[in-house]
């Protein structure tokens, strides 16, 4: 036994405000590594050791708490005495050493039966598919789409771009693309998605999937089409039903030329507004943008001059009515009922005035009918 390889730890000492050099280990020429108990490691207790050089040079360097290092020192006759007994046992202080584990551990598993082996690897398989499916869900946090609805204006070209997105985060395999698609389904779609799970399994292609999935929720009647160009500004800021409107047309039809696009947007706007906008000036949709924000404040003064009109109209028919209410009641003063001031559809007179008067029609009516029927008598009879 030439030298021994010792195993330093600054710890924490009686005092928790003081550090204190330990010995944690010893370990031979064989690699065989023995355990020193912990009321035995304080340095201190090592009086031979600590005389030699290689020590001084481990107590300059071990400062901090927690620190370790672990050196070969060469045995002196003493410390062969302190750390070996006749028998070569390795003890400190009369205290045989317990030796560590880790190599029987080690002979034990090489040892380990063919079925203990193949349960290990498959379950680390099992934990290597849970974490391969955790890696798939994060990795579909980053997709740049919207989920897949019935509402969906048009599938084919949701569809490229869910396709578009899985290239560029690396998804190609079929499998881990038909287990992201799953995670951007809604509404029915689900049903649909659990549907083929039953007749295709999620070991098919994803080609298949693809072609049945839009062949499902493909579009052939005319409602988005309509929706979207004929979709105009109701309310809200100007900025924001423009953005809508591209986005709605871009849907059903991402092939449309800039002219017309912008041409489609500014035509659902309000005709005061669109008048100011230089059509030859805009050279792109976000031009349009620019031009449609420097707009809002017509949009703002279009309202509040409307409810200054609507004011002004209450304004002018409640001045109106009191000019009537100063003024002396007609019906009052032609039945002699003296001057009174109310407005003349609530008289109380009103009422009698007009009963007479289809009295006096019917009295001239039937007058003028006996009349009519005398003269039609033969004066002879």
């Amino acid at each position: 036994m030439e030298k021994l390889k010792f195993e330093f730890v600054v710890k924490t000492g009686e005092d928790p405000k003081t550090n204190v050099i330990c010995i944690t280990s010893i370990m031979d020429a064989d690699k065989n590594r023995f355990l020193i108990p912990v009321k035995l490691q304080p340095v201190k207790l090592h009086t031979e050791l600590i005389k030699t050089q290689t020590f001084q040079k481990v107590k300059a360097t071990l400062q901090k708490r927690h620190e370790e290092r672990q050196v070969w020192i060469s045995l002196t006759p003493e410390l062969r005495d302190t750390y070996a007994d006749e028998d070569g046992n390795m003890q400190f202080n009369g205290y045989l050493l317990e030796e560590s584990t880790s190599k029987i551990q080690q002979v034990s598993t090489n040892e380990m039966s063919t079925e203990t082996l193949t349960k290990i690897l498959e379950s680390f398989a099992e934990s290597n598919k849970e974490s391969k499916q955790s890696s798939l869900k994060k990795l579909s946090e980053k997709f740049v789409i919207e989920k897949f609805t019935k509402k969906t204006s048009s599938v084919t070209q949701w569809m490229d771009i869910f396709e578009a997105e899985c290239n560029r985060l690396g998804i190609k395999d079929s499998i881990e693309k038909i287990q992201v698609f799953r995670l951007f389904l809604e509404d029915s779609c689900q049903d649909w998605y659990n549907s083929m799970l039953i007749k295709y399994t999620i070991n098919s292609e994803w080609d298949n999937w693809k072609i049945k999935f839009c062949k499902t929720y493909e579009d052939k009647g005319w409602s988005p089409i309509r929706y979207a160009f004929l979709f105009k500004y109701r309310q809200g800021t100007l900025l924001e039903y423009a953005l809508k409107k591209e986005r709605l047309l871009l849907e059903v039809n991402k092939s449309l030329d800039t002219r017309t696009l912008i041409d489609l947007i500014v035509i659902g706007l309000p005709n005061f507004i669109a008048d100011e906008i230089d059509r030859n000036a805009l050279k792109d949709t976000e031009d349009l943008f620019s031009s449609i924000r420097g707009l809002e404040h017509l949009r703002d003064k279009k309202i509040v001059g409307k409810k200054v009109v609507e004011w002004e109209n209450k304004t002018k028919e409640k001045n109106l009515n009191s000019l009537h209410d100063k003024r002396p009641c007609r019906i009052c003063e032609k039945e002699k009922r003296g001057t009174r001031y109310h407005s003349e559809s609530v008289c109380w007179f009103k009422n009698k005035v007009d009963d007479h008067s289809k009295k006096e029609l019917i009295r001239s009516v039937n007058n003028s009918e006996l009349e009519m029927s005398l003269n039609e008598i033969d004066p002879k009879n």
